[in-house]
């Protein structure tokens, strides 16, 4: 028998390379003699790193850069086996890093993702990835872009240094003295956030709450992102607003795939290609994901335990998590699939986060022998 096991992380509890040790584990106690595959997946937010080196190896490289807040941080990137560079956002402009009394994205910058890109090209990097969840930010990657030589300037000429208040005071862009790795390398932005730039559905009005804006500073942000749009298009023709994605990060998408030409795409789907997922899975016994929660959100948006379902075919796939939502079932519709939840009684959130390592292999011994009893 063979299996293979794809979990995203269990949010703030179990990581997702734990819970593939967890699921081999539970697997080999049922059936000794069994192959088991672990492709630790992420979908491009915190974690990514992570679980991108634990399924394909690497180096991990730390760099000291920006923070968010302006402070200086310590963050890691990951030059991966097959030579391709790694930069999760997460770490460095990522929303931990802001102290809740600090959350105000009216001053605070993505200048480090920049900074850690930059540190990249200097290596010779001509394959970037780069995983935007988890951001603290919301300046549509003014700050990430001057870390990488671009200048924007107010009315009168004075330099701006690219936080999101200074979105409204942009009045000219020069893009001439970009990095100059930029021309030889390819990046590709992964991340599950399909938000355009501006209005409702836009990376303000959805995002800019939970980063710590208030009414206020949400009209302010979404003033000055439509402002900033307009320049780029007034000055270069650019449209960085409406494609799908441009509003992710807090408009990082928008700076990176329509100023800088990066590719977006899907996270879950990016990671199953660069571990090879669809070899695996012809004549396989059960393949394994899951995610904290599942919901109906896990469909709608490709969330991680879809993404794996989607490419499973006729293998059925078996998913593990510590909360089951409203319209859950929207995956059960997507495939041959089963949701198995971790907690065995009623409980507390906290305590299921508190205690999910014990939970999560006492779900993954039920599942193996359940698997076992029915064959």
């Amino acid at each position: 028998m063979r299996f293979v096991f794809a979990p995203d992380s269990f949010k703030g509890s179990l990581s997702s390379v734990r819970l593939c040790e967890i699921l081999t584990d539970a697997a080999r106690r049922r059936f000794p003699d069994a192959e088991c595959v672990s492709i630790p997946a992420a979908d491009g937010g915190e974690g990514t790193l992570d679980a991108l080196l634990a399924a394909l190896g690497g180096e991990r490289i730390s760099e000291t850069v920006t923070s968010p807040t302006g402070d200086m941080v310590s963050a890691q990137m990951a030059r991966l086996s097959n030579g391709a560079y790694l930069i999760e956002m997460a770490q460095c402009c990522g929303l931990p890093l802001v102290k809740p009394e600090n959350r105000n994205p009216l001053y605070l910058t993505s200048y480090g993702l920049g900074e850690m890109l930059a540190r990249a090209l200097n290596r010779g990097a001509e394959e970037i990835y780069v995983g935007i969840g988890g951001s603290a930010t919301n300046d549509g990657g003014m700050g990430l872009l001057s870390a990488l030589g671009a200048v924007f300037t107010a009315a009168g000429g004075r330099r701006l240094d690219g936080i999101g208040m200074e979105l409204k005071q942009v009045e000219d862009i020069d893009l001439s003295n970009l990095h100059p790795g930029l021309a030889r390398a390819h990046i590709t932005v992964i991340s599950d956030v399909t938000n355009p730039l501006l209005g409702k559905d836009g990376a303000t009005c959805v995002y800019g709450p939970q980063k710590g804006a208030d009414a206020e500073t949400l009209r302010r942000l979404e003033a000055g992102m439509t402002h900033y749009a307009d320049r780029f298009y007034d000055l270069f023709g650019l449209d960085i607003a409406s494609f799908p994605g441009a509003g992710a990060a807090g408009g990082c998408g928008a700076a990176l795939a329509g100023v800088l030409r990066a590719d977006l795409r899907r996270g879950i789907d990016t990671v199953l290609d660069l571990c090879g997922f669809d070899a695996l899975v012809p004549g396989c016994s059960l393949v394994v994901t899951g995610e904290g929660r599942v919901d109906g959100q896990t469909a709608k948006y490709g969330k991680v335990p879809a993404g794996v379902l989607a490419r499973c075919g006729d293998v059925p796939c078996a998913v593990l998590t510590g909360c089951v939502g409203p319209e859950a079932e929207r995956l059960l519709a997507m495939g041959n699939c089963m949701i198995f939840p971790i907690a065995d009684r009623p409980m507390t959130l906290e305590y299921a986060m508190e205690h999910a390592e014990a939970l999560a292999a006492s779900a993954a011994d039920r599942l193996f022998w359940a698997l076992g009893a029915f064959r």
